[in-house]
C-alpha cells in the first residue's frame, strides 16, 4: 500500500519479501517467544501459554505521500484489511465444505473444536483444520493491531486524529511502555472482542 501511495522506503529495504529472515525482530521474534515457551521449564509462566510475538516494524516515510493523513491511513489499515480478507476466505472455504462435503457440518464442528483444544486434532479434517486456525489467528492479528498502543496500528490513525499538543505526549509512549501495554492490557483485550468476533464466525457457519 505504502509503495503505491508514492512511499517506495520499504521497497528499497528488502523488506517486500516472504522471507522470514529479513523480517526478524530480535527481541519480538526471539527473545519474547523463547521465554513464553521454554520460561515454564526454569519455573517462570508467562501468559498461561499464550503467545505473543512480532515481527521488526516496516520502515513507512509518510512524507513521500501526497496527502499525508489520508495515505498514513490507508497504509495503517492495510493490515488489518488483509486479515480480514483472510478470514472471509478460510470462512467461505469452510461454507463450501459444509454444503458440499457428506456431513460437513460435523466437519466444521469438529475442526473448531480441535483448534481450541476441545478435541483430538487427530479426528479434524486438517484443510478445515487449516481454514479455522486461519480464521483464528487473523481475527486475533486484526483486533490486536487496532488496538491503539504505540507501535500497533491502531496508535498511527489514533495520533492523526488527535492536535498537535496531544500528538506530542502520544509520542512519548514508548519503548518498554508499549510492550507492557501491548503484553497485559493488549492481551486483557484481545481475549475480550476475540471470543465474541469467534461466535459470530461460528454462529454464521451454523445458520448456513
Amino acid at each position: 500500500m505504502a509503495s503505491r501511495l508514492g512511499d517506495q522506503t520499504a521497497r528499497l529495504q528488502g523488506r517486500i519479501t516472504l522471507n522470514p529472515m529479513h523480517h526478524v525482530d530480535p527481541i519480538g521474534t526471539l527473545l519474547f517467544p523463547a521465554l513464553v515457551i521454554f520460561g515454564p521449564f526454569f519455573g517462570f509462566n508467562f501468559f498461561s501459554g499464550f503467545l505473543i510475538g512480532w515481527a521488526k516494524p516496516t520502515p513507512v516515510i509518510t512524507r513521500n505521500f501526497k496527502k499525508i493523513v489520508r495515505d498514513d491511513n490507508l497504509v495503517t489499515l492495510a493490515g488489518p484489511a488483509s486479515n480480514l480478507i483472510l478470514v472471509l476466505v478460510a470462512l467461505t472455504c469452510l461454507i463450501v465444505m459444509s454444503v458440499a462435503m457428506p456431513n460437513g457440518r460435523e466437519i466444521v464442528r469438529i475442526s473448531f473444536a480441535a483448534a481450541f483444544g476441545l478435541a483430538d486434532v487427530g479426528t479434524a479434517q486438517p484443510v478445515a483444520l487449516l481454514c479455522t486456525l486461519a480464521i483464528l489467528i487473523n481475527l486475533s492479528l486484526c483486533i490486536f493491531n487496532l488496538l491503539p498502543i504505540p507501535p500497533l496500528d491502531g496508535s498511527r490513525v489514533v495520533r492523526n486524529l488527535l492536535p498537535y499538543n496531544a500528538v506530542v505526549q502520544y509520542d512519548r509512549i514508548g519503548g518498554w511502555i508499549s510492550y507492557l501495554l501491548m503484553i497485559f492490557v493488549g492481551g486483557f483485550i484481545l481475549r475480550l472482542l476475540l471470543w465474541p468476533a469467534l461466535r459470530l464466525v461460528y454462529s454464521a457457519l451454523v445458520s448456513i
